[in-house]
């Protein structure tokens, strides 16, 4: 009869730890019953998340999405925001899952999980040519005199305020904000992923932009994911790793990193 209890009183309580850290699959069972995923991104991180010129989403995050979507059976919904907007809106419930090159950092995953890395990358450095010399290294930024522009609430805004704490830091809501500052001489050098470096020196190559030849971190980057959902994020999990093995999510990254043909249809 004791151990009857000792029984009972185990699955009551692994009941009750099921239900408080979302065993049931809450929010995927949401998602299918409304018959639609709502995705966030910023839509400026070319070209993982970008806007083209008949303002339609597109991007290697974005057919990501559309295969989200499509492996559950529903329509893909699309919510784009400034980047600094997406964790509190994953966090309210305002969207089902961010998809929109965010690096899996453990404060980040303190408060929402993660599942990935689907790519990766580090820091790089955009600037112009004429600033080449003085924007050469980490020790000759980090002055008083160097304003540096990065993406509000970004792992590249974290890495100016550790890295080049001496600098002067100017965030924007937008990367494309971020670069207009820099083309305007209102900073001398922006920080971001080392392929959204790479994208704008391309597009903005007769205003001077050029792009550093070296990344300063490693950066993998993940899907997030509500953290009360264990089978929302075991589902997404499982997609990934049968897109990796499977090779296709190599096609899709070679698709957007070595065609450039996707620039012409930029704004």
């Amino acid at each position: 009869m004791k151990k009857l209890h000792i029984i009972i009183l185990m699955l009551l309580l692994f009941t009750l730890c099921a239900a408080s850290i979302g065993v049931s699959g809450e929010v995927i069972d949401r998602i299918q019953e409304r018959g639609y995923v709502v995705i966030g991104t910023s839509a400026d991180q070319p070209p993982l998340t970008m806007k083209a010129k008949d303002g339609d989403l597109f991007g290697l995050d974005v057919d990501l999405s559309n295969i989200v979507a499509r492996a559950m059976g529903v329509k893909l919904e699309m919510q784009v925001m400034p980047f600094a907007q997406l964790l509190p809106a994953l966090e309210s419930g305002k969207i089902d899952m961010i998809i929109s090159g965010m690096t899996m950092r453990p404060e980040r995953n303190l408060k929402v999980a993660f599942v990935g890395p689907y790519f990766i990358t580090g820091k790089g450095i955009l600037t112009k040519i004429d600033n080449l010399e003085k924007t050469k290294s980490i020790s000759t930024l980090n002055s008083p005199d160097m304003t540096i522009a990065a993406l509000k609430n970004s792992t590249s805004q974290q890495f100016i305020e550790q890295r080049i704490p001496k600098a002067k830091l100017s965030t924007f809501s937008s990367l494309d904000s971020g670069v207009q500052a820099l083309i305007r001489d209102e900073a001398v050098a922006l920080i971001a992923d080392y392929h959204s470096c790479a994208v704008y020196a391309l597009l903005y190559e007769e205003k001077g932009l050029v792009a550093g030849a070296a990344q300063f971190t490693f950066e993998a980057l993940g899907i997030a994911l509500p953290p009360n959902d264990l089978l929302l994020t075991n589902w997404v999990h499982n997609l990934l790793v049968n897109l990796q093995g499977s090779g296709d999510l190599n096609k899709l990254i070679e698709r957007w990193f070595k065609d450039p043909s996707w620039l012409e249809l930029l704004p």
